[in-house]
């Protein structure tokens, strides 16, 4: 019987200097990691000689908003992470300080007077329910002037973000306002590399998962299998499961560009290969063992030790190939995490059952 999985099997040395503080410029002059049968050191201009004409590459649509709020509960500072809008109009937050919020407590926000979110009910492992009212067109004014862009903490800005972040941290593709991290695997591409692709034949469709607060958030205990990720908000149209059901049935391949990508198309893709239209939320942990049906290939960033993210793209490229791949960017320099470099993998179905 195999050893169960450990927190600490996808532990790996990462020196800080290869945390990336800010994109590469221009763009898709990052470096790229080709991860198949074989290695090769490229970068992301190379990727429409590795994609085919016919291949459909899959990118996630949504928009990154201005999400963290600095809010006060009379002398009490609290920061407020917005998560993800409800079905009742109210938002899920992650709140810095929750222990001094009750139910029925009125925030007050900086820089936006008119807000006063109300707490709906008694904070729960840092999480809040919070009331802005009915005029989401005036929260979303109020935040784009008082809000920051959630940058990940692992990008050191003492004052908070600089103003190009707010750009630098919007894909190409952000259309759908939502998302308080980016699909980072987006933030590679440029009106040119777009221009090449579609030279090369390489088609696009998107979806939208609109990525929350909770990618933040670090692994507890040893035993992944027992870890809840929060849940988010996506949607497959009809029209984009035709396009990726076409490719499949003419023999081209799917490709996720990004892990968020590939956790809604592993969501909305059935056993038999079929993707199905999809709007709802969705917490699938995508973890060594399983069989991936969704999409053949990945590009995505370098991800964090002990991270959902690393264990996703290790059940992906299989988890020894990984870890090799990962201990040859660190010697060889690549950038890591969301400023940083990307890798293209393909599936490795071997890893699926072990």
């Amino acid at each position: 019987m195999p050893r169960p999985l450990s927190t600490n099997d996808f532990a790996f040395d990462l020196p800080e200097a290869l945390i990336a503080q800010s994109p590469a410029r221009p763009r898709d002059s990052a470096r790229l990691l080709r991860i198949a049968e074989d290695r090769q050191d490229l970068t992301i201009r190379a990727l429409p000689d590795l994609l085919r004409p016919g291949d459909l590459m899959v990118v996630n649509d949504t928009r990154v908003i201005p999400a963290r709020l600095r809010a006060r509960r009379g002398e009490a500072k609290i920061e407020i992470m917005l998560n993800r809008q409800e079905a009742d109009g109210t938002w899920h937050a992650l709140v810095r300080n929750a222990r001094k919020l009750r139910a029925g407590d009125i925030l007050s926000v900086e820089g936006a007077s008119e807000l006063a979110p109300r707490v709906v009910e008694n904070p729960e492992g840092g999480a809040v329910r919070l009331d802005f009212g009915p005029d989401q067109a005036a929260l979303a004014a109020a935040l784009e002037r008082a809000g920051e862009i959630p940058l990940p903490p692992y990008i050191a800005r003492p004052e908070g973000p600089r103003p190009e972040d707010r750009e630098d941290y919007q894909p190409i593709f952000a259309r759908i306002p939502g998302a308080v991290a980016a699909p980072t695997a987006s933030l590679h591409f440029t009106p040119e590399l777009l221009a090449a692709l579609e030279a090369r034949g390489v088609a696009r469709t998107t979806l939208t998962l609109h990525v929350g607060a909770g990618t933040f958030l670090p692994l507890r205990g040893e035993d992944p299998r027992a870890q809840r990720l929060h849940a988010e908000w996506g949607e497959v149209t009809e029209e984009a499961a035709a396009d990726i059901n076409e490719t499949r049935a003419r023999g081209g391949r799917v490709v996720a560009i990004g892990t968020t990508a590939l956790r809604l198309l592993e969501t909305a893709t059935g056993e038999d290969n079929t993707t199905r239209p999809f709007r709802d939320l969705t917490d699938i942990f995508l973890l060594p063992g399983h069989r991936f049906h969704g999409a053949d290939l990945l590009l995505t960033n370098f991800h964090l030790p002990k991270s959902t993210l690393f264990m996703l793209v290790c059940a992906f490229g299989g988890t020894d190939r990984m870890r090799a791949a990962y201990a040859h960017a660190v010697a060889a320099g690549y950038r890591f995490y969301s400023y940083g470099d990307a890798c293209l993998i393909d599936r490795d179905d071997g890893e699926a059952g072990a």
